[in-house]
């Protein structure tokens, strides 16, 4: 899958030059907080047919994102994928980790408070706590090929609806009433979208235009799935998202986006920001068409 991932003397790992992970080997304590560039590992995923796939079905309890970061992982130092756990997961679960096994490193996500002074109706000051979400990189996490112990079993993947998905993000799905026969799909204003009943791949469509209403898009104006669309970074971040869709759930399509992605970019790359917004938005797709637990 990956053919060259190359381990470095800094504690990073390289996949064919572009994706660097540092993690928190021999480094000083300036360099400790470990960067991941998501847009190359998103330029990684859509390059590299099945690789989403392969770590959705082997980490799907993780965000995308931490998935394919943890896969990479998995293949730079030659452990076999598979379940992933923290350390007293493992133990709880009856396993432990073998001596000598090193930590995979994932994001994870930290509530943090803080007080802000602000001005009150009466010109005096008052002190107000406000919570805010900042993510950090922590080497926690081992998979089962890491540990040793009872047999384990791993969960059966759950079932993704997408009723209850569309219900789960307040979008309503529409009849389609274009009359022009290149639209695929629309999303419109008001969390509405609609696929075309001869639309050539229709759930890669659907998650096109559900992409676009999660993006945040249809808040600007409605928006057509059309072969003359304008070559806009909007279209390849929905696109994106529904690659990263299909092919987690290992529908038809992903072949189509990748192609859709590499033309319209005509060299363009994802923004980290960007990058970090297409898998948030294909985050939320996923989840949503989960049972609630």
């Amino acid at each position: 899958m990956i053919e060259q991932i190359k381990q470095t003397n800094r504690g990073q790992f390289n996949v064919e030059g572009s994706l660097q992970v540092c993690t928190v080997g021999a480094l000083t304590d300036a360099e400790r907080k470990p960067m991941v560039s998501w847009a190359a590992l998103l330029d990684e995923a859509v390059r590299k047919p099945g690789f989403i796939h392969q770590a959705y079905s082997r980490f799907h309890n993780y965000s995308l994102g931490n998935q394919l970061l943890a896969l990479f992982q998995c293949f730079a130092r030659g452990i076999q994928p598979g379940p992933l756990a923290t350390f007293p997961k493992w133990k709880e679960l009856g396993r432990c980790v073998k001596k000598g096994e090193k930590a995979l490193t994932l994001c994870m996500p930290l509530t943090c408070k803080r007080t802000k002074t602000v001005k009150k109706a009466d010109g005096t000051d008052q002190e107000e706590e406000f919570s805010f979400t900042h993510f950090t990189y922590k080497a926690h996490w081992f998979v089962l090929a890491q540990t040793e112990g009872v047999e384990y079993q791993p969960p059966n993947l759950p079932e993704w609806n997408e009723e209850r998905a569309l219900a789960a993000l307040d979008i309503q799905h529409i009849p389609f009433e274009d009359l022009d026969g290149n639209t695929q799909g629309y999303a419109k204003r008001g969390r509405k979208i609609a696929v075309s009943l001869i639309a050539a791949l229709p759930v890669k469509t659907l998650f096109h235009e559900v992409g676009h209403v999660t993006l945040g898009h249809t808040d600007e104006g409605d928006l057509s799935d059309t072969e003359r669309t304008p070559r806009d970074i909007r279209e390849m971040e929905a696109e994106a998202v529904s690659l990263l869709c299909c092919e987690s759930l290992g529908l038809p399509g992903a072949e189509y986006s990748r192609g859709y992605i590499q033309s319209w970019g005509q060299g363009q790359t994802f923004s980290e920001r960007s990058a970090q917004r297409v898998f948030h938005a294909a985050d939320q797709i996923l989840r949503a068409g989960y049972p609630r637990k």
